[in-house]
């Protein structure tokens, strides 16, 4: 039996779990997302989910939605930016 680094194991089972490594994305783009954002973006925010390379941000301030509607090529540009490769390829907000 090979022997494989726990991180290289980890990066396997996530690329073959599209659920998975779609929630984990979610998670690190939450955790850059007032760096990202800003303080006040990232405050009225309330949850941020991945679903085939679509970002969809869910927000309950209307002026913000129609803000981050304006920003959604930024949006994609600084995420996929802050993670490093093509991580999503359109934004919704909900």
């Amino acid at each position: 039996m090979a022997q494989l680094h726990i991180g290289d194991a980890i990066k396997t089972f996530l690329n073959k779990s599209t659920s998975i490594k779609n929630g984990v994305r979610a998670v690190q783009i939450e955790t850059v997302w007032e760096e990202l954002m800003g303080k006040t973006i990232a405050k009225y925010t309330d949850k941020i989910q991945i679903v085939n390379q679509t970002l969809f941000i869910q927000t309950a301030a209307g002026p913000l939605k129609q803000e981050l509607l304006y920003q959604k090529n930024k949006i994609i540009e600084r995420v996929n930016e802050a993670m490093g490769e093509r991580v999503i390829t359109e934004v919704v907000i909900r």
